[in-house]
């Protein structure tokens, strides 16, 4: 089956307007909760922050759906995106040649695109570079992303790369210990946001998630680790083997009538006993009779009586009994005679105690051979016994008999009384004035130029960065900058000697801190944008 047929009968069979795995299905947006946060970082670093931007992920991770909604959700009058992809211009000269196409420059070189960045710029719209593929540039190709990000005393441009996790080591060495970048690791979807995706891709080509079960989806998620290009994958073979299963069977079904392997095996056991009871038969049919001598009252003489034939003299003998298996009536054994009958049941002699379940089988009615073999010595003659049947054995029933549950001691459930910190005023001192620009520049300088702080936020007022920094205290400080020609004060936390710390500090700020996605940069940077 060619892959056209085989996805034209896939859709087909689950009756889906079109492959809801396919890689790319236009109108399909899914951005689960967790990813948000990352797309409202993306906008507030590109507004504040004058670095190079890294968004990582393996392969299928989402960075392409990712791209989409950070175009998708900037305002199209005040931003210019430019989306390229390096896959097929890895060398510098390719990126900058699709880039200059974007912007309608005609040479493909850093300083052009810089010079049309900045007559854009004046105009009041930014310019968003967003690379595609960008771990296949090679070192030239990085070097003029660096440098478009940085920018000149014309302008600079917003880049960003989606990449894969290689792509931080290589900008690592090219950085050489300076802050020229920010990278973004994407994170893989759990249980219910795999499950939530996969209902929206079914939703679109007009399904339901009921195609799966729970035990399905579990094991897909499993597969896939959470990224959403696995899952596309998993989900569309699963999928699919369900279809050929399914059709398989319909298949054999048409072919005749199929009967469970614990049948067969019962059939297979009486047709055995049916053999060895037919052997047996012929076997005792084979055996020469011998001619039965009765004798008679004095004065006649002695008759050869045929067991197989109707004789005159049993007539006489006696009453008749009917013996089962035998078409014939026969008569009472006479004096001096003596019958052979078989007492074993036709299961046991067949050599079969039990079932396939383990239970003893039902035995079968003893079977009397057609032909009766008379014994001539033997001078008594008993009654023939008739053959007993096995008696089925009954296994015991076991009845449960009530218990009457003991009474159990419930112990009183004491509820933890909530323990009251004791609530410490802060003496009242009236508020301190909040150092001008010039007091924070001095601050800044006094600092070393390895070490961190925590950027918080910026704004064009002067008047709200000194009501931030009056009401969270004095580890917060702000400076001034000019960006585009106008002043902005940007709200910095704390001093640290590693990234790391700044990093962890973040988390122990307030939660309407921490809304605004601080993120931490060296005092260096920050002396950089004050001149």
């Amino acid at each position: 089956m060619t892959s056209l047929h085989a996805d034209e009968a896939f859709l087909g069979h689950y009756q889906l307007s079109h492959d809801p795995f396919a890689a790319r299905v236009p109108g399909f947006k899914f951005f689960p909760a967790q990813r948000k946060p990352v797309l409202g970082q993306l906008h507030h670093l590109a507004r504040y922050s004058q670095l190079l931007l890294a968004v990582t992920g393996p392969k299928g991770s989402g960075k392409t759906l990712l791209r989409q909604a950070l175009v998708a959700s900037t305002n199209k009058q005040a931003v210019q995106s430019v989306v390229v992809s390096a896959r097929g211009a890895v060398e510098a000269g390719g990126v900058l040649r699709l880039l200059s196409q974007g912007l309608n420059v005609p040479q493909a070189d850093v300083r052009a695109v810089l010079s049309r960045v900045a007559q854009l710029t004046a105009t009041g719209q930014e310019v968003y570079l967003l690379v595609d593929d960008a771990e296949q540039l090679d070192d030239a190709g990085l070097e003029a992303m660096l440098a478009l990000a940085a920018g000149n005393a014309e302008g600079r441009a917003h880049v960003f790369l989606f990449a894969e996790h290689s792509l931080i080591a290589r900008l690592e060495l090219f950085a050489d210990g300076a802050e020229c970048f920010h990278a973004i690791e994407l994170q893989p979807y759990d249980e219910a946001e795999t499950q939530e995706y996969l209902a929206q891709r079914l939703e679109g080509a007009g399904q339901g998630i009921e195609l799966f079960s729970a035990e399905q989806i579990a094991d897909i998620h499993l597969a896939s680790g959470g990224w959403p290009g696995a899952i596309n994958l998993l989900a569309r073979e699963a999928l699919i083997d369900a279809m050929l299963a399914q059709r398989g069977a319909e298949k054999h079904s048409s072919f005749g009538f199929k009967l469970p392997v614990k049948h067969l095996v019962a059939l297979l056991v009486v047709a055995g006993g049916v053999a060895a009871a037919w052997m047996m038969q012929e076997r005792t049919e084979s055996v020469p009779v011998a001619p039965i001598s009765a004798q008679l009252p004095l004065g006649q003489e002695p008759v050869a009586l045929d067991a197989t034939a109707p004789s005159v003299a049993a007539d006489a003998a006696g009453p008749k009994i009917d013996f089962a298996g035998s078409s014939q009536p026969l008569p009472l054994p006479l004096v001096g005679e003596a019958q052979p009958v078989i007492r074993e049941p036709l299961a046991q002699a067949a050599g079969l105690a039990e079932s396939e379940d383990g239970g003893a089988l039902d035995s079968l009615p003893a079977i009397a051979p057609a032909t009766a073999v008379a014994s001539v010595a033997a001078p008594v003659v008993e009654p023939a016994k008739p053959a007993l049947s096995a008696v089925p054995t009954v296994a015991p029933v076991a009845v449960p008999v009530p218990v009457k549950p003991a009474a159990v001691a419930v112990a009183p459930v004491v509820k933890p009384q909530p323990v009251l910190k004791p609530v410490v005023k802060a003496a009242v001192t009236p508020p301190a004035p909040v150092a001008k620009p010039a007091a924070g520049s001095g601050w800044y300088a006094a600092q070393a130029s390895n070490r961190y702080v925590v950027q918080v936020l910026g704004t064009g007022v002067e008047a709200n960065a000194q009501a931030f920094v009056r009401q969270h205290g004095g580890e917060y400080r702000y400076f001034k900058k000019v960006l585009q020609g106008k002043p902005l004060y940007v709200v910095t936390y704390g001093s640290f000697a590693t990234r790391a710390a700044a990093q962890a500090s973040i988390k122990a700020l307030p939660a309407k801190v921490q809304a605004a996605k601080p993120w931490p940069r060296t005092i260096a940077s920050v002396r950089q944008e004050m001149k």
